[in-house]
């Protein structure tokens, strides 16, 4: 039987009366103005600029890390909304976080402010803010980072005498882009932001964040994130998101990748080619668990051309759009439970990122080609793991055959295994959604246990991307595919981050 609890009352009460042990109390959040549901959706129209927003940005580059929260929290008791908040750590962050050597690591303070704010968004009211306080202390920490290998970065104003005609911006960005040009790219940028719409923009950026292999993903994940972050806090602040969502995307190794044939190029001008021999009615197919299955099983030992074949293949046979997709969301799974580490938590992320561009774009060519990017970057995640050793010999198969195996364990049982036993817990997972399809219930405890656990900015990418995404696959897989994810989900027996207990400490003062 199904059971449903209401959600406010289960993250108040922690799945009941002594549920989810250790979980700690979030209930000094109540204590804060509620984020409303009109405040965290998207912002609609032409949404002015505030004049707080500029101090609000001031104030969290010049507040010490060790003062920050404190700040922030009499702020938002004298008024300060969540929308601004968002804003001023998602422009701090590409004002003072250069995304170089790699879109990456330090980087993770502008990757994760839209993970920050999924989860945000998936909680309710009086626990919203709780994400956003950790991202604005991780972004400071990041910052100090920033300084002590990069000299202290920040984005230079960009000359107005450089920027091309308004008319002429989209053609000047698309050849910068082609050929690696970032001063072209920065200038003709910066004249979209001010003139061109959003959707024509990021139509262009969605095929250049799937466009190469380097960082592992990042490039993707930042076009998707920095979109879906832009529609909350508003347009007026795209110029300088989208000039460091450029530089980003033209981050490479050694000499320029338009005069050369490297590795994490040369699917993308494969599947450029590709892309033309799928169907023109290529989204009319049915739903195939046939076709997942045959894909998932290239997917684990075939090449990234193999795979990219194959996509072209069952789409030509008949196989629905959602039944590639669901094969790339079990495939990246099941590359966690191989190796339950951070080049597969990047293919799950990475997969997550290029799903919503492909729902997100229009153009018909460029979501054609985020299949097969897709489909050529998995196999590039399986053989970067190899590389790293110690890559088991398991199946998501194992987990579909446990639905029908052993008794059905509570939630806070199933979480206080994941992090000695994630195998038992992926299991226990499995069983618990066939017995009482209350995937919310588990849900919800994960984004709590991440609240409370989590210490790294991949605990929120990570979880935002898979708790968001269960959904998105379909139904025979989806339950499978959150229990494999279970090897990186935050357990029980964690130790409590310190930055709740200071957060709580923040709002009693």
């Amino acid at each position: 039987m199904s059971f449903r609890p209401d959600r406010r009352r289960f993250l108040q009460t922690g799945a009941g009366s002594g549920a989810l042990l250790g979980l700690g109390d979030l209930s000094f959040l109540s204590g804060l103005n509620p984020v409303s549901a009109a405040e965290a959706k998207e912002a609609s129209g032409a949404v002015q600029l505030r004049p707080e927003i500029e101090p609000v940005v001031r104030m969290i580059e010049e507040t010490p890390r060790e003062r920050l929260l404190e700040e922030v929290a009499a702020r938002i008791q004298g008024g300060l909304s969540y929308r601004e908040v968002l804003a001023g750590l998602l422009l701090a962050g590409v004002k003072n976080v250069e995304p170089r050597p790699s879109v990456g690591f330090k980087f993770h303070a502008v990757l994760v402010v839209n993970s920050a704010h999924l989860a945000s968004l998936a909680s309710p009211p009086e626990h919203r803010w709780m994400p956003i306080f950790w991202a604005l202390d991780y972004y400071k920490n990041a910052a100090a980072r920033d300084v002590r290998e990069r000299g202290d970065w920040t984005m230079s104003r960009v000359s107005d005498s450089s920027l091309p005609a308004a008319h002429n911006a989209h053609t000047v960005f698309s050849e910068a882009m082609e050929n690696w040009d970032e001063q072209a790219a920065d200038s003709a940028v910066a004249q979209l932001a001010r003139t061109a719409g959003s959707h024509e923009i990021y139509e262009m950026l969605f095929r250049y964040g799937a466009r190469d292999f380097r960082s592992i993903g990042h490039k993707a994940i930042f076009v998707a994130n920095s979109y879906r972050t832009l529609q909350c806090i508003g347009w007026e602040h795209a110029e300088p998101v989208l000039r460091s969502l450029a530089y980003a995307l033209l981050m490479h190794e050694g000499d320029n990748p338009a005069s050369r044939d490297a590795d994490a190029d040369r699917p993308y001008r494969k599947n450029v080619e590709r892309v033309a021999k799928i169907r023109s009615d290529w989204r009319d197919g049915a739903l195939d668990p046939g076709a997942t299955t045959a894909l998932l099983s290239t997917l684990r030992t075939g090449s990234n051309d193999d795979a990219c074949e194959q996509v072209v293949e069952l789409l030509n046979s008949g196989a629905s759009p959602q039944s590639i997709w669901d094969a790339f969301h079990v495939a990246s799974g099941e590359l966690l439970m191989r190796q339950s580490g951070i080049v597969a938590l990047h293919a799950v992320t990475t997969t997550n990122a290029m799903a919503f561009a492909f729902q997100t774009c229009s153009n018909d060519e460029t979501r054609r080609l985020l299949m097969l990017q897709n489909a050529a970057f998995l196999p590039m995640f399986r053989e970067a793991m190899e590389n790293r050793g110690d890559v088991k010999d398991v199946k998501i198969d194992e987990l579909v055959e446990s639905r029908e195996e052993g008794s059905v364990a509570d939630v806070d049982e199933i979480f206080a295994e994941v992090s000695g036993n994630p195998s038992q817990a992926a299991r226990q997972v499995v069983r618990f959604l066939n017995e009482t399809g209350d995937a919310n219930r588990l849900i919800d405890a994960a984004r709590v246990l991440v609240f409370l656990k989590g210490n790294d900015a991949h605990d929120y990418k990570f979880s935002s991307a898979v708790l968001e995404d269960y959904y998105h696959v379909s139904p025979q897989w989806r339950d499978v595919y959150l229990a494999s994810n279970v090897f990186k989900l935050q357990g029980s027996s964690a130790r409590d981050n310190s930055l709740v207990e200071r957060t709580r400490a923040a709002f009693a003062t």
